[in-house]
């Protein structure tokens, strides 16, 4: 159909939309630039070294999503599932330290679980939910120091990974979608979505909690400089 975009015709499976070898390399490059540039805009006019501190507590952040990542309330068959609040100790540091903190710890979080729990069709795919999926959640230190930072940031953070699950679902697993009588974008926006979002609700109702949001501001407080 163009250069980037091929119709795959499956007798299976139904006909679905691909990428062709242009429009994986095209779909690496492009996030490849969107995560330099995050880190570039991130970093703009901090002369700061990362600190012992913020070392120690991104490792802490690490083992302790690590950890949770693998206490399943739910799991998805194809790859997804809702933890025991996983997401939220990687979205902790860009609350804790910022932008390009987060951004650092995400995408080191997403190598490691596909070390730990890979689900692998392509490089592309590792790409888009590993390396940007898990490391959107870095987006949490867009809201660092604002009011109610930790909530919306982590809302952000899971919204941005959401977004390359989605994508993923649409160009790696649209062909299960006729298998569900669904059209791909909405198989894929129902099966990312419901892990998603069951994960963030539970986790936002617990940060609402007052001495669960009064703890983390005291970890906050413990954190600057």
């Amino acid at each position: 159909m163009s250069f980037f975009v091929k119709q795959i015709v499956d007798e299976t499976y139904g006909n679905y939309f691909g990428l062709t070898g242009a429009g994986y390399g095209a779909l690496v490059a492009a996030m490849v630039f969107i995560l330099l540039l995050g880190c570039m805009v991130s970093g703009a006019g901090d002369k700061k070294k990362v600190s012992t501190k913020q070392l120690v507590f991104s490792a802490m952040a690490m083992a302790l999503a690590t950890v949770t990542s693998m206490i399943k309330l739910a799991d998805l068959p194809m790859g997804g599932s809702v933890t025991l609040l996983s997401m939220l100790f990687i979205c902790l540091i860009g609350y804790l330290f910022g932008l390009r903190a987060g951004l650092m710890t995400a995408v080191a979080h997403g190598v490691l679980q596909l070390v730990i729990d890979p689900y692998i069709i392509s490089i592309p795919q590792i790409f888009t939910d590993y390396i940007f999926g898990f490391g959107a959640l870095g987006l949490s230190g867009v809201f660092s120091n604002k009011k109610y930072g930790l909530i919306r940031g982590y809302l952000l953070g899971v919204l941005g990974r959401f977004f390359f699950t989605f994508l993923s679902g649409i160009i790696f697993f649209g062909s299960y979608a006729s298998s569900y009588n669904m059209s791909v974008p909405v198989y894929s926006l129902l099966y990312n979505g419901s892990y998603l979002g069951l994960e963030a609700l539970i986790t936002v109702i617990i940060l609402a909690l007052p001495p669960v949001s009064a703890g983390l501001v005291k970890v906050k407080t413990m954190t600057a400089d």
